[in-house]
């Protein structure tokens, strides 16, 4: 296989894999009962023309530095979490720092929000007023006194309960606490009001007595375009678990490849509701989501890795609770895959054993393997990663960079 590149081919140093198309299905369970005809929102990638991230003077490899640099201090919220402890809807999702974001509007009259889609969370929560230490947000804060159908939840309730962190210290009223691996953090109170989806039909759905965080107390590396999280887990409190009856159990996502050779694209991902939420086309290929504790993240079985016509087994520490099966977890926020050092050891050594071209180094310490290239093209072999039942071939036009 040829790689075009301009002057040399980059590879991270613990990850093998950069941008990619990808569809996640998760079906939780069937629900025999309504379901809606569903909806879809855009999803809008950080370094779209379209984000309010964008900046049209950053090269396609700041873009794929400032995103490797994201994705490690992403892993560090799995590292620091409890990892280590035992009708149809489609909504658009955008990547802001290596996450994406979802539009959606919160009470009676509704109030548009903005914030960021994560499969690595439950709780769904925005800043509201009146706000004692607030990050700033370009957008006004939520004011649950203006809302007709806001109520707060009370102690007893099995979404105060579920949520792991809470406490009642201002009568029945439950308040919940949630911290990050990067020491971001909300605190505020747990309440029910109406969501409003935006639907990409023109049609908005309007769903009531959604369990979200009115948080008064927020902090960490938000930035001001975003006002909070959208909880897309696997938990009983997030809108996934929430909207178990209208969407009959099942949602998926696709993310759209970022190319890094050309012109950011305008096109936008996707994450479907419902039934709706089915995959299929040419070259689909599936794996089963793994049920393990904590019931937050999504689990896949990794197999192997190919290099050319050389097979890896993978091989990882035990993660999660519930057996050995479920040894890596997919995750929105996170560009970059992340494997074990002894596992990428072995996979980086393979790699380079396979490509002839001279190394360099990069100045900026970012990228462990880099390439001279004289003509703009290097030999290199195929990669392939096997999961259970589906063998998903790195397009490595893809997962490379010219410097």
């Amino acid at each position: 296989m040829k790689m075009n590149t301009k002057a040399s081919i980059l590879f991270s140093t613990f990850v093998f894999l950069t941008f990619f198309h990808l569809s996640l299905v998760s079906c939780r369970k069937t629900i025999s009962g309504r379901v809606e005809n569903g909806f879809t929102l855009d999803l809008i990638h950080r370094d779209s023309s379209h984000s309010p991230f964008y900046n049209p003077s950053n090269t396609q490899s700041n873009r794929l530095r400032n995103a490797f640099h994201r994705s490690f201090s992403r892993a560090s919220f799995f590292k620091k979490s409890s990892l280590a402890t035992p009708n149809t809807i489609q909504s658009d999702i955008s990547p802001i720092p290596g996450e994406y974001l979802m539009k959606l509007s919160i009470g009676t009259p509704p109030v548009e929000i903005v914030a960021i889609a994560d499969t690595g969370s439950d709780l769904t929560w925005t800043q509201c007023k009146p706000c004692e230490n607030c990050f700033e947000q370009s957008s006004p804060l939520f004011d649950s006194k203006k809302s007709s159908t806001y109520k707060t939840a009370g102690c007893d309730v099995e979404e105060c309960t579920s949520i792991g962190s809470s406490s009642c210290v201002k009568g029945n009223v439950c308040e919940y606490q949630m911290s990050y691996g990067d020491q971001s953090h909300t605190i505020g109170d747990l309440a029910f009001d109406k969501f409003t989806f935006p639907s990409t039909s023109g049609k908005d759905i309007a769903i009531p007595n959604v369990a979200f965080g009115c948080g008064h107390d927020n902090g960490g590396t938000f930035n001001n375009y975003t006002s909070g999280i959208i909880g897309l887990g696997g938990g009983e409190v997030s809108i996934i678990n929430q909207l178990d009856k209208e969407i009959n159990g099942k949602f998926s996502y696709c993310l759209i490849s970022i190319p890094l050779d050309s012109p950011i694209s305008n096109v936008t991902s996707h994450i479907n509701f419902g039934s709706s939420a089915t995959v299929s086309g040419l070259d689909v290929v599936s794996t089963p989501l793994i049920k393990k504790d904590p019931s937050t993240f999504y689990y896949l079985n990794l197999e192997g890795v190919s290099v050319g016509n050389k097979t890896l087994k993978f091989k990882s520490s035990k993660i999660g609770s519930g057996g050995e099966e479920g040894n890596i977890i997919i995750d929105s926020g996170t560009t970059l895959t992340f494997l074990p050092n002894d596992f990428y050891s072995s996979l980086e050594s393979t790699l380079v054993d396979s490509i002839s071209a001279t190394r360099k180094e990069d100045p900026s310490g970012t990228f462990r393997l880099c390439y001279e290239s004289e003509n703009g093209t290097i030999d290199a072999p195929t990669i392939v990663t096997h999961f259970t039942n589906a063998d998903f071939r790195v397009i490595a036009i893809e997962h490379v960079c010219r410097n």
